[in-house]
């Protein structure tokens, strides 16, 4: 399986990826890990990958250009635009580690490791530019309900928790069968145990929302227009739909944390 890692910071994997079944599995040419340096695809002096959101607000977020064209160099072709989008070949995934995203579990490693390849693109500053969320990753990933400084961490932990599954990754295939997380997912209880961790976790009286999508220049790209409300001033309407869009993609992304935040009946 071939792992591409999209980073601002190629060297940070330099150390984490060298060592144990992670290691094994690249000296046995079970596993093959690439990374990308995403300035290599900026077009300006100062190598810009981030730019100020549409909207306001604090932070930096980084741009779509870069990340397009870097996830293109990777597949050989291009991913289409507004008009019409071109998804990967069959067996290859885009993955998007962000905070809001879908919460990577057991069962989201194992549906990765019957990949070919996954190209994993990190995030970092205040955000990623929606349109790479919506319309070039297959899919948005989280590693927990906590803010990193970015999306090198969680890469590590994806690439670490799949690579272990992939066939003779660890010698003994029994030894992945016999995990907690895999003892738990193939449980029947399994809805239960689920249930009943959310009814104690502090987050299930938080009333926690993820982020809302931010986006930054260029307004349009690839046909992909910045919604209307973030560039037409009104900061109270920006405001209403920020909390809207982060209601919507927390229902969406993380169904767990959307009930909790709603009221009792």
């Amino acid at each position: 399986m071939r792992f591409d890692l999209i980073t601002i910071f190629p060297e940070f994997f330099d150390g984490p990826l060298d060592h144990g079944i992670v290691r094994r599995a690249r000296e046995a040419k079970i596993a093959e890990i690439r990374v990308q340096d995403l300035r290599e695809f900026t077009k300006d002096r100062h190598r810009t990958v981030d730019d100020r959101p549409f909207g306001g607000g604090e932070g930096m977020v980084l741009k779509p250009e870069p990340l397009f064209e870097a996830v293109e160099s990777l597949l050989g072709h291009g991913v289409g635009d507004a008009e019409k989008r071109v998804p990967p070949e069959a067996g290859t995934a885009v993955v998007l580690m962000s905070a809001a995203g879908r919460l990577f579990t057991q069962e989201t490693a194992r549906r990765y490791a019957k990949q070919e390849r996954l190209i994993v693109i990190c995030g970092r500053y205040e955000g990623v530019d929606e349109r790479v969320a919506e319309f070039l990753a297959n899919e948005e990933i989280s590693v927990g309900d906590y803010v990193l400084s970015g999306g090198e961490l969680p890469a590590a932990i994806v690439v670490d928790a799949v690579t272990r599954l992939l066939p003779g990754a660890l010698g003994n295939e029994a030894s992945t069968e016999n995990e907690s997380f895999s003892c738990l997912e193939d449980s029947s209880d399994q809805k239960a145990v689920l249930a009943s961790e959310t009814r104690h976790s502090p987050l299930a009286t938080r009333h926690l929302l993820l982020d809302f999508p931010h986006y930054t220049r260029p307004a349009e790209y690839r046909g992909w227009k910045v919604p209307d409300v973030l560039i037409g001033g009104n900061h109270a309407e920006v405001a209403k739909w920020r909390r809207q869009q982060a209601a919507e993609k927390t229902r969406r992304n993380r169904p767990d944390l959307y009930e909790a935040s709603q009221p009792p009946q």
